[in-house]
C-alpha cells in the first residue's frame, strides 16, 4: 500500500513526525550531496529539493519583511549549504530587510 501526502499537507504531516528539525535537515543536505556526488540526483532534481524546501520555510515570513526577499534569501543560504563551500552560521546572523527599510 503506497501512501502518499499531498503537498497542502505536507506542513502538518512533517511537523506532527516529532523529530528534531536540524537532524533531519543535515541528514537530508548530506544525503543530497551524496546523491548528488554518485550521480543519481543531477542539478535540476537538486533545485527541486530546495525550492521545495524554500517553499516550506517561506510560510513562516515575518511580516515585516517582503516574502520574496525572504525566500531569496533563504535560496541563497540554501545553495551555501548544499555547495558546502561556505558555512552559513547561525540565525543571529541574519540581517532581513524589512518592507520598509532604505
Amino acid at each position: 500500500m503506497k501512501v502518499t501526502i499531498e503537498k497542502s499537507n505536507q506542513h502538518y504531516e512533517l511537523k506532527d513526525v516529532g523529530l528534531r528539525a536540524q537532524a533531519t535537515a543535515a541528514g537530508l543536505v548530506q544525503l543530497c550531496k551524496e546523491l548528488h556526488g554518485a550521480g543519481v540526483l543531477d542539478e535540476a532534481a537538486l533545485d527541486r529539493i530546495k525550492a521545495s524546501i524554500a517553499d516550506e520555510i517561506a510560510l513562516t515570513c515575518p511580516r515585516s519583511i517582503r516574502r520574496d526577499k525572504f525566500r531569496n534569501d533563504v535560496c541563497d543560504r540554501l545553495d551555501s549549504l548544499f555547495s558546502g563551500e561556505l558555512k552559513v552560521g547561525t540565525h543571529a546572523g541574519l540581517e532581513y530587510e524589512t518592507a520598509g527599510a532604505d
